[in-house]
């Protein structure tokens, strides 16, 4: 291969790992690689360089369709710069998120991108000295780098929304657990709801759609909200289907909103108004935020996703109002 391109070993290497050269020297290297029928040794390109070409990508819960997205998005994202994605799926259960989070760094992947169901646990600082990790969603102590999400905006923009209709009594379904109450979004709805006047109460719901139902079927059967707040569309799903088993009409009788902007929101009937948080902006900075540290960049980045609100059909005025 160096023969043919006329380049020394060392810069062809670099080449086909996409590092330290030019684009055109990139291109003409790899050029030369597919007309000789060459393909790197993966293992034998490991041990020399002392790097996998793998990237950990932790789930909170794959039953979360916007996590889907997300997961899709990102391995894609590493494909286009010679990095494959390992996905891992830790369910909704914070302990399992920690063990898989060591596994990962036993496997010693090149970094990892986590959306940590738990930001405040203790492991996370250790985990960050032995592994570059990139945060998504909310920030974590030691990462290389993170792309948080401005919740409070967020939560403003919704809460403000509903309360500006007439709602005052509104239901918050959130997937956080009780044994991590600390939560960013979930801190900020009850201090924008005491600041707005709104009488709130707090479920926890999965991700999962008769999980979501079974917990929105509850909601809906006792003092009914006139209105429900979910913190991912995939709960918002479950409460149109728990509204259709009873009977109710959204929005008329009552009101549903979500906080991502999964792309099958468009298409109910009617549409779920939701709060959208740029997932294809979200793909882009952590891919090149967890190469850049894979690579050995010291530089530590913050990336602030700034939410947008999607008005749909699914939010009008409290019933009787």
């Amino acid at each position: 291969m160096a023969r043919a391109t006329g380049l020394s070993p060392a810069a062809v290497s670099y080449a086909l790992r996409g590092m330290q050269v030019s684009e055109e020297t990139m291109q003409r290297v790899r050029a030369a690689a597919a007309e000789l029928g060459y393909e790197a040794d993966p293992i034998a390109r490991a041990l020399a360089s002392g790097r996998t070409g793998m990237i950990g990508l932790l789930c909170g819960s794959l039953e979360d369709l916007w996590q889907q997205s997300l997961a899709v998005g990102i391995s894609r994202g590493l494909r286009e710069k010679d990095r494959y994605a390992l996905i891992l799926d830790a369910v909704g259960d914070p302990a399992r998120e920690r063990a898989l989070a060591q596994q990962l760094r036993d496997q010693r992947v090149d970094g990892m991108i986590v959306q940590p169901l738990d930001p405040a646990a203790a492991f996370w600082p250790e985990l960050c000295e032995s592994v570059p990790v990139v945060a998504i969603g909310d920030s974590l102590a030691g990462t290389a780098g993170e792309v948080v999400f401005d919740n409070r905006r967020g939560v403003t923009l919704a809460l403000e929304h509903l309360r500006g209709l007439g709602h005052r009594r509104v239901c918050v379904l959130t997937p956080t657990r009780a044994s991590t109450p600390d939560r960013p979004a979930d801190v900020h709805v009850t201090a924008e709801a005491d600041r707005l006047g709104l009488d709130i109460t707090v479920a926890t719901a999965p991700h999962g759609l008769a999980a979501a139902t079974r917990v929105a079927h509850r909601v809906l059967s006792d003092a009914r909200p006139s209105a429900v707040f979910c913190f991912a569309d995939s709960i918002a799903y479950g409460v149109y289907a728990a509204a259709a088993e009873l009977g109710l009409s959204i929005p008329r009788d009552v009101s549903v909103m979500g906080y991502d902007d999964h792309p099958m929101s468009e298409l109910l009937t009617p549409g779920l108004t939701t709060v959208d948080w740029d997932i294809d902006g979200i793909v882009r900075a952590a891919v090149r935020l967890v190469s850049a540290a894979a690579d050995g960049s010291a530089r530590r980045r913050r990336v602030v996703q700034q939410p947008t609100l999607r008005e749909r059909g699914s939010v009008t005025g409290p019933p009787g109002g």
